[in-house]
């Protein structure tokens, strides 16, 4: 029951969650769609932050407290469009509208568009002129008589960044012109990470945008991340049985006081104050909790700590075979004798053979096809990367390649690799490549 209520709390904290630290961006959010749902007025802004900053739950929180204004509830048409390319559609219903998904082109928005104004049937078989003539005549399709009585249409297009690459950017310059028209009331909200979104827009695009930006950047000190980190891990006073949860809650208090858990989160707040990643940790540590251990403990937060900060590319690394152990250590060494730059299989080969000849007798010397099929492997895993396409003129002992471990995960993975043979740490930790 405890995992049960957190896991729900986590997982819903973007659409439910409280917003902390952004009282001020909701105010200025709320204002600004209360002028297009109630007085009808068109406009248009950006909310920009980092991952995890609560872009999305402001939104949500301000369109949950609009939807419960009477005048509001029935009036407003919502369109989601979503600039990421090949993921699958999130459908739901939600007050007469369908949240979806756009992929990569305008023809793809304006179907989607389509579909969440549930004019189908309006469009038929009509031919349109231009994207522009399209959405004009949906839009029109809207319309009960002046602009006083139209209905508002407000358009979220997160992943805001991802629509700058369509071509011309037909889609963004006609809704920005749409905005500012004295037709139809229109608002256009976008949602991105790029700080830098403005210089992306072309000129005309930009012309006709409002220029409002609403930034939201993690603003909350390590004081408020604690008192977060007690809210967020705290159980609800409707938890079915008081006496634990009082229990439970008493635990956290201690938590969030004990040395051990404040120095856990404040590595993390120092790494990230992305408040995924404390959700994340919380689950981790509520999923030990048993009949047996029913309360959570430093040491279980302290464990999820760990995996969080888990290098996946050096857990890849561990379960490799010495043959490409080595592969690895000879780019290394490549790296920094050539300071960075790109080697091929045979520069690699060359350097293996170096470290064979000097110490012949920890290794098998293998033949040069069996080391091609190691550095492939390594390729399929996407420990080296090609950086040119494979071409017909050049063989593949010659293709450019660059290693995308650094030397810290590379020396952290040999510790922990099991039988790693003594000559090859040592080989490892030399700072200049045999000779």
């Amino acid at each position: 029951q405890v995992q049960k209520t957190l896991r729900e709390r986590f997982c819903h904290h973007y659409a439910t969650g409280k917003l902390f630290g952004t009282e001020r961006q909701y105010r200025h959010l709320l204002e600004l769609l209360k002028r297009t749902t109630v007085h009808g007025e068109s406009n248009s802004a950006l909310i920009i932050g980092p991952r995890g900053s609560g872009k999305t739950a402001l939104l949500n929180h301000v369109l949950k407290e609009l939807t419960e204004m009477k005048e509001v509830r029935e009036n407003l048409l919502e369109v989601h469009l979503n600039g990421n390319e090949g993921e699958l559609p999130v459908l739901h219903e939600k007050n007469n509208f369908l949240s979806g998904l756009l992929q990569t082109n305008d023809k793809v928005a304006l179907k989607e568009i389509t579909r969440q104004l549930h004019l189908e049937n309006v469009v038929g078989d009509k031919v349109f002129g231009s994207f522009a003539e399209n959405l004009a005549f949906l839009l029109e399709a809207l319309r009960k008589g002046d602009r006083t009585s139209s209905c508002p249409v407000l358009f979220i297009l997160d992943e805001f960044d991802l629509f700058v690459h369509h071509k011309n950017q037909t889609l963004l310059y006609n809704l920005f012109d749409i905005s500012q028209s004295a037709q139809t009331p229109v608002t256009v909200i976008g949602l991105t990470c790029r700080q830098d979104i403005l210089e992306l827009l072309e000129k005309r695009v930009k012309s006709r945008f409002s220029h409002r930006q609403i930034y939201l950047m993690n603003s909350f000190d390590f004081k408020q991340y604690i008192r977060i980190f007690k809210e967020q891990l705290s159980l609800p006073n409707e938890f079915p049985d008081e006496s634990f949860a009082q229990k439970w809650n008493n635990n956290v208090q201690h938590l969030s006081e004990d040395k051990t858990v404040k120095d856990i989160l404040q590595n993390l707040f120092h790494y990230t104050k992305d408040l995924r990643s404390l959700h994340l940790l919380l689950m981790l540590a509520v999923s030990n909790v048993t009949v047996r251990h029913p309360l959570i403990t430093a040491s279980d937060l302290q464990e999820a700590s760990k995996q969080i900060r888990m290098d996946s590319k050096a857990n890849i690394v561990h379960g490799l075979s010495v043959l490409e152990i080595c592969l690895i250590i000879a780019m290394k060494h490549l790296n920094d004798v050539y300071e960075g730059e790109p080697f091929n299989f045979q520069m690699v080969y060359n350097e293996f053979q170096k470290f064979i000849q000097r110490k012949a007798h920890c290794m098998y010397n293998f033949e040069k096809p069996v080391v091609m099929k190691a550095f492939e492997h390594l390729l399929q895993l996407e420990l080296v990367k090609p950086i040119e396409r494979p071409s017909v003129r050049v063989q593949r002992e010659y293709l450019l390649m660059k290693l995308v471990l650094d030397n810290n995960q590379i020396m952290d993975a040999l510790q922990a690799y099991p039988n790693c043979p003594t000559d090859v740490k040592q080989w490892a930790a030399s700072s200049l490549s045999w000779l």
